[in-house]
C-alpha cells in the first residue's frame, strides 16, 4: 500500500484550535467482516489489533469526568469486539449517548444474532454505511451479496422501531462516492434515499450523511495508483469553504485508537499523527483539552471542501 502522509504533511491548511469535548469517538479494533475500496481504515477480516480491557474500562470513567455527552463506537467493525456489548451498558448507565458505526452486515454474522435487538434494548443510534440504493453500485464497492444483506438488515431494524417517528431510535445512513469525486448535496442525495429504498423495500430512516472519501490509507493508495491522487487533491482544495472551519468535528471530538492513544479526528489516527506527547485515555481524566491547537494536513481540505464533510455529514 502507498504511504500518503508524505504527499499530505507539508501543508497549508488554516490553524484551529479545539473548543470543548462532546464526543469521544473510539476505535475499538479493525478487524471487520468486509473489505471496501473507500476504507480509510483498511480494516477487514484478517486484522487483529483490538483494543485491551485495560483502555477499555477507562472509557466509562472519561466520560464521566470530562462530562462527555457522546460516545461514538467504531471500528473495522465494533460489534466483532468481545468487549463491545459491556462497553456500551457502561456508556447508557452514565446516561450517555451512544453511536454504533455499523456495516449492517454485520447483523447476520455467527454470534450476531441478536445484535440488533441489543442495540435498540439500549437505544443505540446506528450510523449504518449505505454507499447507495442500488445492489450494482453497492456490491462493486463493498463486496458480492452486501447490498442484499444490507436491506435484510435495515428491514430488521426497521421492525424493531429504528428509523420510525416517536420511537427514540435513531438510523442514520452514510454516503460516500465511489470515486475521486465529492458527495452531491446532501439534502437532495437524502430525499432520493429515502423515496426508492421506501418504495422499493419499505425502509425508512432517519438522516444520511454525504461524506467526501480522505486521500489516506486504503482509498488514498488506490488514487495512486491510478496516477490521480494530485487531481483530486486539487479538487478539494478548488473547494475549500473557510465557512466549514467553524463547525469540523476536531473541535469538539477526540479520536481514540484501539492502544488508547489520542488524536484530533479519527483520520489523524490512520495518518499516525498523534497529539503531542503522545496523549493517552488516561491523560484525559487530568487535563481538559479546550483551546489545544488541533493538528492540520492537507487531508483537512476533505472536511471542508465544498458543503463539508465530518462524521455527522455535510457542515
Amino acid at each position: 500500500m502507498h504511504d500518503t502522509i508524505p504527499l499530505l504533511e507539508i501543508s497549508d491548511f488554516p490553524a484551529i484550535r479545539r473548543e470543548k469535548i462532546d464526543t469521544l469517538q473510539v476505535n475499538i479494533g479493525y478487524k471487520c467482516n468486509q473489505t471496501c475500496v473507500h476504507c480509510h481504515v483498511n480494516a477487514g477480516p484478517n486484522r487483529t489489533e483490538m483494543m485491551n480491557a485495560e483502555n477499555l474500562a477507562l472509557i466509562p470513567d472519561v466520560l464521566r469526568v470530562r462530562k462527555i455527552s457522546t460516545l461514538d463506537i467504531t471500528g473495522g467493525a465494533p460489534e466483532m469486539h468481545e468487549g463491545f456489548r459491556s462497553l456500551v451498558i457502561a456508556a447508557r448507565n452514565l446516561g450517555v449517548h451512544v453511536i454504533d458505526r455499523c456495516n449492517l452486515t454485520i447483523l447476520f454474522e455467527p454470534g450476531q444474532e441478536e445484535l440488533a435487538e441489543f442495540l435498540a434494548g439500549n437505544k443505540v443510534e446506528v450510523v449504518a454505511s449505505l454507499p447507495c440504493y442500488s445492489l450494482d453500485n453497492v456490491d462493486s464497492q463493498r463486496g458480492k451479496g452486501v447490498f442484499e444483506k444490507s436491506i435484510a438488515a435495515l428491514q430488521k431494524l426497521n421492525a424493531l422501531g429504528y428509523g420510525k417517528p416517536d420511537s427514540g431510535l435513531l438510523l442514520n445512513l452514510v454516503y460516500n462516492p465511489q470515486g475521486p469525486v465529492l458527495p452531491p448535496n446532501q439534502q437532495q442525495l437524502e430525499a432520493d434515499y429515502k423515496r426508492e429504498l421506501f418504495a422499493h423495500f419499505g425502509i425508512v430512516f432517519n438522516n444520511l450523511f454525504a461524506l467526501a472519501n480522505m486521500p489516506i490509507k486504503r482509498f488514498g493508495s488506490t488514487l495512486i495508483s491510478k496516477g490521480r491522487f494530485a487531481d483530486y487533491m486539487q479538487l478539494l482544495k478548488d473547494s475549500y469553504s473557510a465557512d466549514n472551519l467553524k463547525s469540523v468535528m476536531c473541535r469538539s471530538l477526540v479520536s481514540v485508537d484501539w492502544r488508547g492513544n489520542l488524536y484530533d479526528c479519527d483520520f489523524n489516527q490512520q495518518l499516525e499523527l498523534a497529539l503531542p506527547g503522545p496523549m493517552h485515555l488516561r491523560d484525559l481524566l487530568e487535563r481538559d483539552m479546550r483551546d489545544t491547537p488541533i493538528r492540520v494536513a492537507d487531508h483537512c481540505y476533505g472536511c471542508t471542501a465544498g458543503q463539508g464533510s465530518s462524521c455527522g455529514g455535510a457542515l
